[in-house]
């Protein structure tokens, strides 16, 4: 297999799609959104030609779908993905949803926040992702979500725009590094800041992790940070289990020591970034088609 792709930061997609499925969910409600994303679905399978080998070289060769399983897996990868970003936009532009949930490893949460402990949460392009930041809104504390400012302004405009229900905070990434100061107040005021910790762009700094047997790149700032400023750790995902159904999780919180050599330091990353890669491998065994990273991942 070729090199590793670095991610560039853009999602795939346009202003006519994103306000095309919005127009749907407001006039038609969900399940005739749903029907008309199958025609989507054909479309990316048919003309994403680099997502879709990324993809399938996942299902094949990282999970070890046979050749039909795989091609198979691809189109409801498509699809649940589709679903996922629908359910979104549903969600958070208060169109009537009747969404049910499970929630594991929720207590762990709600014990930090009555504790008055701030926490980091780290999640993945797995599963819904937005869907588990609009769920913390049943903790009661506040909630940052440090996010990477790379999307077309147009296409946020328009979903924040939609988007009017939304109540979470969010931190963008700057370049000049002055949202770190922004987590340190968030910190310093015993609230949660949740990322992700499975992609990064440019240079940003990383470390090469076993990861389902192979090697793959992780950024080291989200493990970084949880030594840094001393707070709990958790690792949290939200999965699609049905078109209706939700299921949350919540690993329980760790504290890692702070080390002030640099060799002990990067020691003590990797052994906060493997416990976040099993645990990410554990979700993506039991649930593989949900997951959304539409590069070249793993390292050749």
């Amino acid at each position: 297999m070729p090199s590793k792709k670095q991610w560039k930061g853009k999602t795939r997609g346009g202003n006519f799609g994103y306000w095309f499925f919005i127009v749907l969910l407001k006039n038609f409600g969900l399940g005739f959104a749903y029907f008309f994303l199958r025609f989507v679905v054909i479309y990316f399978v048919l003309f994403a030609p680099k997502a879709s080998r990324a993809q399938y070289y996942y299902l094949h060769d990282v999970q070890y779908f046979s050749f039909w399983k795989s091609i198979a897996g691809l189109v409801r990868n498509y699809y649940v993905f589709g679903q996922v970003i629908l359910d979104k936009v549903a969600l958070m532009s208060g169109v009537k949803t009747d969404f049910t949930y499970d929630f594991d490893g929720e207590n762990y949460l709600h014990q930090l926040a009555e504790q008055g402990e701030g926490a980091i949460l780290v999640g993945a392009h797995f599963g819904n992702w937005e869907i588990a930041g609009q769920l913390l809104q049943r903790i009661n504390v506040k909630v940052h979500i440090l996010m990477l400012d790379a999307e077309h302004e147009k296409i946020k405009a328009m979903l924040n725009k939609t988007m009017s229900h939304r109540s979470l905070n969010i931190i963008p990434i700057k370049s000049d590094m002055s949202h770190l100061l922004l987590i340190k107040e968030a910190f310093d005021n015993k609230e949660f800041v949740a990322m992700h910790g499975d992609r990064f762009l440019g240079n940003a700094k990383h470390f090469s992790c076993n990861f389902f047997d192979r090697m793959a790149d992780f950024p080291t700032g989200p493990f970084y940070m949880a030594m840094k400023f001393g707070v709990p750790i958790t690792f949290v995902s939200a999965v699609k289990e049905s078109d209706k159904h939700y299921h949350f999780f919540a690993t329980e919180p760790k504290r890692y020591k702070n080390f002030g050599k640099p060799k002990q330091r990067d020691a003590q990353i990797k052994v906060i970034m493997q416990a976040y890669t099993t645990n990410l491998k554990e979700l993506m065994k039991a649930y593989p088609y949900q997951w959304f990273n539409y590069y070249r991942f793993w390292k050749s």
